[in-house]
């Protein structure tokens, strides 16, 4: 059989129908446990703000308690959206986080600002600054104050200096792809929600890598929803909560995680499931052994370093199951 790359968690800490915002942070805790437990290999939550279904906004809060929560697995931003952040005020908290749990601690960013631009004002109190286009010289200055520093430097991170926090970029397009390759830095493409550009992303991430003395090797991995259960009907049964979710997206609305449904074709129009499928193609829904040829096929097209798995199921506890399923692949 194949070998496939380690496993990762992505989780976006969703509010589902019927449910709070306490318990879905609640739900989180108790997952990291069981990541824990199962052997993935990181835990990371994702920066969204103003969006009802998504309870991870504050998210090096939240990192703080996962990492409480757990012993062992690296936990981490998938990702911080650093064009809402001062440097200086994510080195602090990544510092501090890492000072707590040494070792275990990963810093992913993403240029998006992950909101809609009344938010994004909110956050940032302005919306002169350079923004998104500045990221590169964000993501520099990010590293230089995490690096071991100078003690007569005029801005230092306390805590933060010294901890030298792995950075990791995260994109959905082709530019974090070039400026992780320039920046010799690992990768993350998020195909669990933009695939299209995947494949194009990951040539050139490769091929113009250049090696850093922390990674002198590229390391890519791929976003993946997965959905596991005991046969093909009842995954895809559970994957219409993420189909709907998605439909919402192409309809401007974002909820909270709906129910599963027994067919969609009520639903949707024809294009807006053509929309939808594109958006998840990416994915991997059935039973263990489909999941399993599915994951084969994936490691061969992307030759991924790393999987890193979405499963936004309705059912905390078939959630659970799920991902007890996938680390038995």
């Amino acid at each position: 059989m194949s070998a496939l790359p380690p496993l990762s968690i992505l989780d976006l800490a969703p509010v589902v129908e019927g449910a709070t915002t306490r318990e879905a942070l609640l739900n989180s805790l108790d997952l990291v446990k069981l990541a824990d437990e199962l052997g993935y290999t990181r835990y990371w939550v994702a920066e969204h703000h103003n969006m009802e279904g998504v309870a991870s906004s504050a998210t090096a809060v939240l990192i703080g308690q996962l990492a409480a929560a757990s012993r062992r697995i690296r936990v981490g931003s998938g990702g911080i959206m650093l064009p809402n952040h001062a440097p200086l005020t994510i080195a602090e908290q990544f510092g501090t986080l890492a000072e707590l749990f040494p070792g275990r601690i990963d810093l992913g960013l993403g240029r998006a600002p992950g909101t809609d631009r009344p938010t994004m004002r909110a956050l940032r109190r302005s919306l002169e600054s350079a923004g998104e286009d500045s990221f590169p010289n964000d993501v520099l200055e990010l590293q230089n104050y995490l690096a071991p520093g100078k003690e007569e430097a005029p801005v230092r991170a306390v805590p933060g200096q010294g901890t030298e926090v792995p950075i990791w970029l995260l994109g959905s397009s082709l530019y974090s792809a070039q400026l992780a390759a320039y920046l010799g830095l690992p990768f993350a493409f998020a195909s669990h929600f933009a695939p299209e550009m995947l494949m194009q992303a990951l040539q050139i991430y490769r091929s113009t890598y250049k090696p850093s003395a922390r990674h002198p090797r590229p390391h890519a991995t791929v976003g993946l929803n997965i959905i596991v259960a005991p046969t093909d009907e009842e995954a895809r049964f559970l994957f219409t909560s993420v189909q709907q979710r998605f439909l919402g997206m192409v309809r401007g609305r974002r909820g909270k995680l709906p129910p599963p449904v027994a067919s969609m074709d009520a639903l949707w129009s024809p294009t807006e499931a053509m929309q939808v499928e594109r958006m998840l193609s990416e994915s991997i829904v059935g039973s263990p052994q489909t999941v399993r040829a599915g994951l084969v096929e994936t490691q061969e097209r992307t030759q991924a370093d790393e999987f890193i798995v979405a499963c936004a199921v309705h059912d905390h506890a078939l959630r659970r199951r799920s991902y007890e399923l996938l680390a038995q692949r």
